[in-house]
């Protein structure tokens, strides 16, 4: 596992961003050969959606030849909804970038069988020959996309109902009004997301702080599902310094030097 820690929040969308356009030029995609990447929704990601939009209208980066595949949708919202996650990536990130529509995946939340969705969202993933980069955030509990504590790490994609935390976290997004947040979701499983060739995790503020450093420095565990990626060859986390602050000291300095290392070529 890498772990790059910056500044602060513009400091790690800038770099998640970054890579991100140095992993798509790097690949060089065309149409019979595209760049898939999966994609998060929630607050965490929209400073690197900013990022990647500026670079595509700059022309430093094309979507044209890229394949999204999303992580999870509420059940019962339509996708006009404001806090739909259709919504959400078409007005932080699709709208902005030159990416074809029809390119671009995400789960039925009306689906009347969600069983039927889920086990054909897999089935796109594997046509495609599997996704190149995984980007996701993580919940205050170390939940990645819907994968509340005590999912299977080698779960797949299906439905599932929301923890109390996970709803008051979200509440945020429906006027703080709990009654308001749907309490099941459609979401891609963790070992879904652990199949990626790469997978890159952004984490930021200190509300999350013990959730990274359960997934750095704990045992790997279903009771914190991000700490899966202690087992994936190529992951990433980027955080921001009030992220890092309940990770030891020797694991902080190890990291940062690490990075310095990076930036050397001495490393990764």
């Amino acid at each position: 596992m890498r772990l790059v820690i910056e500044q602060d929040y513009a400091a790690m969308s800038t770099w998640a961003a970054e890579h991100v356009i140095k992993r798509i030029n790097e690949f060089a995609p065309t149409a019979d050969r595209p760049f898939v990447i999966g994609l998060p929704t929630g607050s965490t990601p929209i400073g690197m959606y900013q990022e990647l939009a500026k670079a595509c209208q700059a022309g430093r980066v094309s979507f044209k030849n890229v394949i999204t595949v999303n992580m999870d949708e509420y059940v019962g919202l339509e996708p006009s909804h404001p806090e739909s996650y259709h919504y959400f990536m078409k007005s932080n990130f699709f709208d902005h970038i030159d990416i074809d529509p029809k390119n671009t995946h995400l789960l039925n939340g009306l689906a009347e069988d969600t069983t039927a969705e889920c086990q054909a969202y897999e089935e796109m993933i594997q046509s495609l020959g599997g996704i190149d980069l995984f980007i996701g955030g993580i919940g205050s509990d170390g939940h990645i996309a819907f994968n509340e504590p005590g999912s299977s790490l080698a779960s797949r994609t299906r439905e599932v109902r929301l923890m109390p935390e996970t709803i008051r976290d979200n509440s945020r997004f429906f006027d703080n009004d709990l009654s308001k947040v749907p309490t099941r979701a459609l979401t891609v499983g963790v070992g879904t997301v652990t199949d990626a060739r790469e997978v890159m995790i952004l984490i930021n503020g200190s509300n999350k702080a013990r959730a990274l450093c359960k997934a750095v420095e704990g045992h790997i565990t279903q009771m914190c599902p991000i700490s899966a990626l202690q087992l994936h060859s190529d992951s990433i986390i980027v955080c921001d310094d009030d992220a890092a602050v309940e990770l030891q000291v020797k694991t902080f300095r190890f990291y940062k030097h690490e990075e310095e290392l990076a930036r050397e070529g001495l490393a990764y």
